[in-house]
Formats: C-alpha cells, structure tokens, sequence
C-alpha cells in the first residue's frame, strides 16, 4: 500500500474536496480522483462519497481516518530513529504569521546549513491552533506567541523575544506625545480578538483612551503600510524584520509601562525527534541573538 495514498485520503478529508487536495498536493484532481479508488479497491471499502464537487468521508473512511494519521507519523519517524546517531529525518513545524515571514526562513538556513540530511514540513497558522497541533502530535514544534493559559505537561515552552508596544506613525507626526495621537488620529487597530492584539486593546483601555477606529486587521505588516499611507496610527507590538519595503514610519515608545508580545518555540516532549527539536531551539537562540543585535531598517 503507497503511503502517498494514504496522504491523499488525508488531504481530501481534511478539505472536503477533490480539488482543494489536488491543490495541496499540487497534481491534478484526476490523480487525486485515481488514488483514492486505487485505495478503496486495496481496502475493499469506499472511503470518500461524492456529491457533485464536494465529498465527505464515509463511514468505512472516518473508521480508519485517525489510524491514518497515526500510521503516516509512524512512517515519518522511521527515517529519524534510523538515523539516530545523526540529527536528520523530517521535522513538523508550525509557524505564526509573524515567525513565517520573520526569523523563520533563518532559522531554516541555518538548520539545512548544519544538518543536510533534514526536511521540514511547515505549517502556517495562528497561535492558537499550532498550540493544539503541538498537543495532539501532529506537530513536533511550532514558533508562535506565548499563550495565555497553562500548557499541558506533554509542552514546553521557552521565550525567545519580547516585544513592547509602539505606537507607529507617520513619518511628519514623530514629534508628537503618542497618547495624543491614540486619541486624535483615526486608529488602525491590531485586531483585538487575536493573542498578538489583546495586549494592546487592554492598555487602551488601563489608561483611558477611547480612539478613533477606523480599520481592524490582524496583518502587522499591512498595518506598516497603511500608516505609511497616511490612513492612521496604530498601537503594535515592536515585531522584528523584515518590515515591507519603502516603509517609512515612526516608532513612538509608549509613556505608560506595557505588557509586551512574547514570541517563542512550544514542542512535544512526547515527540521521537528530540534531537531535531533541540536543534532546532539552539538555532531559534542563534538567529534570535542576532536579530537584537543588528540594525534597525525601519526607525
């Protein structure tokens, strides 16, 4: 039985659709089409109904679908447990918004650079949520913000950056008191319902300001741009680079203390790839190290 099969089942449960998987996969939906009925005749069940371009799983398939999982995982540690004398195999990583397009792509030179025998599946997505893959296994480790409840026994937790609010303003409005500005200008508000703006949502609220909102986004660097644009202020915490091109904004301290964004590595205890895991947080350490200690491009 191709276990790529197997993957393909997988991808079109997950989806719900023939097409969404092929995307995924990147090949076409007929071979998506052909290898699931190749499966079905080898298990001698149907395991995904169609109904005109949308599918679910049928009964005999949502039997063997968390096997599925878990037989896939198996095959995935077999290469890190053969090669247990050397840091190698594949390691499942997720990653916020904000580590995506930040430190992680250092992260993973340095880690090739060192270890050519590794690849990594990276899955992109909000904190939240790699938390809960982390938990269940099906990830090894991810690079997110810290959480704001205690993790289960299984996680560890280690704090790689701290990031204090800022208030970001247009170039022309450095001069001016950074509460005047909450206050006066139109608000661009870090979206308050996600981790990353909760901080800042509570301390507009600790010192009494009541802003002038006009646009809600959760997307940093979209918010860079739109300040840059001249649509507002925004109170954010003071992420690390890259910054979009050409922006050019002004980063006010805050004169109020503020509890800052925390960014940084939660991974399984329970996962077999340990050595890839502290090979991981060692390099996280490196690039984070030289993160602080380099230049500024966007003060």
């Amino acid at each position: 039985m191709d276990t790529q099969f197997l993957n393909t089942f997988l991808q079109v449960a997950d989806r719900g659709s023939m097409a969404a998987a092929a995307r995924h996969l990147n090949i076409t939906p007929a071979a998506v089409a052909q290898q699931i009925r190749t499966l079905e005749r080898e298990l001698g069940v149907p395991l995904i109904a169609r109904a005109g371009r949308t599918v679910s799983v049928t009964e005999e398939g949502a039997r063997i679908l968390q096997r599925t999982r878990e037989v896939l995982r198996d095959v995935a540690d077999l290469r890190s447990i053969a090669n247990d004398r050397a840091v190698s195999g594949e390691l499942r990583l997720g990653a916020c918004p904000t580590a995506l397009a930040g430190m992680l792509p250092d992260v993973l030179a340095g880690m090739v650079r060192k270890f050519p025998l590794i690849n990594v599946f990276i899955k992109p997505g909000y904190s939240a949520e790699l938390y809960a893959d982390v938990e269940s296994g099906e990830l090894d480790a991810a690079i997110v913000l810290q959480a704001p409840f205690a993790l289960p026994k299984t996680c560890n937790w280690e704090v790689l950056r701290e990031e204090p609010l800022v208030v970001l303003a247009p170039e022309r409005l450095a001069h001016c008191d950074p509460h005047d500005l909450l206050r006066d200008e139109p608000l661009i508000r870090y979206d308050r319902h996600q981790w990353g703006g909760r901080q800042a949502d509570e301390y507009l609220r600790r010192v009494g300001i009541v802003p002038r909102e006009r646009f809600e986004l959760n997307a940093l660097n979209a918010i860079a741009v739109m300040v840059d644009r001249g649509l507002g202020v925004s109170l954010v915490p003071d992420w690390a680079e890259p910054w979009p091109a050409g922006v050019r904004v002004a980063r006010l301290p805050l004169p109020e203390p503020s509890e800052p964004r925390r960014m940084g590595i939660v991974w399984s205890s329970t996962s077999v790839r340990g050595r890839l895991t502290l090979a991981l947080r060692e390099e996280c350490r490196h690039v984070t190290r030289r993160q602080r200690g380099g230049s500024d491009p966007h003060h």
